[in-house]
């Protein structure tokens, strides 16, 4: 064969390569779109999830069937011995990262409704929820993070070089251990913590808690840390170790509801019965008294003539059970104030001397003549704070 005739078969060869590649990629795309078609058409009507999964996975799902496609009919030979192994390396690593692109993304979408439907639940069963969707959502993290972590050491032992040190680090794996364990013990404690919080069921995603002074609610919860968001809207960021080392206050962790209470500091003749009344009343119209639990007591007596009254009435949850103790405090202030303005709190005082300038024991008392000579006028017994 002539070499003009050699390098026109050549050519048509080549030609012919590159159109079978884009054909092969061309079909690849093809099966993903009827795929993703029938998921969003048809099945979605009989399961209503087959279409959210459809549009998750759709990209990933393009990528990987370009980069298995092209992979599988690329003409290698064609290249050059330089190029074909840049670019069957190339393909390699993509492969690897369209795949964990696609797992990843996949497992989003079938783990995303059954959190949906745990966030919405409410009631005596949402404590049960809440633990259920912090473990799942800690279990998707760590699957994500050792799916992609044997996904970058997959690329990375593809490489000739790599996987000789990857061999001689194999052989002394004992001791990088350790060093890696000593390098990364605050990371490890936090990751540890966070399995232990999540599992032993001490903290779940919305929980209420008081540590350090401050109150909020659980609104993230991963391996490293926990972002409460307290009452103001502003975030706290502790670690996960935190709750393992330090003692807080769950309000949730059984149940969301709570007992609120109200001190008042009453004079004596306060009328006990009434003000119980007027409070049940007033528990009656509020709707955020759960109907559960109240009561009204004397809980301590003063020496400077004042009684301690405790109010206490239970809501649904810290935010009902916070403006319940307000309204309630408001509500008797105003009764009493309006009613009977004797029981506010007053301050008594010995007074002296007597208008005859004896004192109390009939001695006389010297210096103590009134304006005009007279003798000083007799104070009141009881003044008004």
């Amino acid at each position: 064969m002539s070499p003009e005739r050699k390098g026109v078969v050549a050519d048509v060869s080549a030609l012919w390569a590159w159109i079978v590649l884009a054909a092969v990629v061309a079909a690849s795309v093809i099966v993903v779109e009827v795929g993703r078609r029938l998921l969003a058409g048809r099945l979605s009507a009989r399961w209503p999830g087959a279409g959210r999964v459809a549009r998750r996975v759709a990209a990933p799902a393009f990528a990987f069937a370009v980069v298995v496609g092209g992979g599988a009919a690329m003409p290698y030979r064609m290249l050059g011995d330089q190029a074909e192994d840049a670019v069957g390396q190339a393909v390699r690593i993509a492969a690897i990262g369209a795949t964990t692109w696609l797992v990843l993304r996949i497992g989003y979408a079938l783990t995303d409704p059954p959190l949906a439907r745990l966030t919405r639940i409410e009631g005596d069963r949402n404590r049960r929820a809440r633990r259920a969707r912090t473990q799942m959502l800690l279990l998707r993290r760590i699957a994500a993070v050792l799916i992609v972590v044997l996904a970058v050491g997959a690329a990375l032992f593809t490489f000739p070089g790599v996987r000789a040190v990857g061999a001689g680090v194999l052989a002394s794996a004992g001791v990088a251990g350790l060093v890696v364990g000593i390098a990364a013990r605050p990371t490890l404690g936090n990751l540890l913590a966070g399995l232990q919080l999540a599992f032993s069921d001490a903290l779940r995603l919305d929980d209420v808690v008081v540590t350090q002074g401050h109150w909020g609610r659980v609104e993230e919860l991963t391996l490293s840390y926990v972002v409460l968001r307290l009452w103001d809207d502003r975030r706290m960021i502790f670690p996960v170790s935190h709750f393992t080392e330090q003692p807080f206050e769950n309000w949730t962790r059984h149940s969301s509801r709570l007992l609120g209470s109200v001190e008042l500091h009453v004079d004596w003749s306060v009328p006990i019965e009434e003000l119980r009344t007027e409070l049940h009343a007033a528990l009656r119209d509020n709707p955020l008294w759960d109907r559960r639990d109240w009561m009204l007591q004397v809980v301590d007596v003063q020496p400077n003539g004042l009684v301690t009254l405790l109010a206490m009435m239970s809501a649904a949850d810290s935010a009902s059970t916070w403006d319940l103790r307000c309204d309630v405090r408001e509500h008797l202030i105003s009764h009493i104030r309006r009613h009977h303005p004797e029981a506010l709190p007053r301050l008594r005082v010995e007074a002296a001397p007597w208008e005859d300038g004896r004192d109390a024991d009939g001695r006389e008392q010297e210096g103590r003549a009134a304006p005009g000579g007279g003798r000083p006028a007799r104070p009141d017994t009881l003044r008004r704070a």
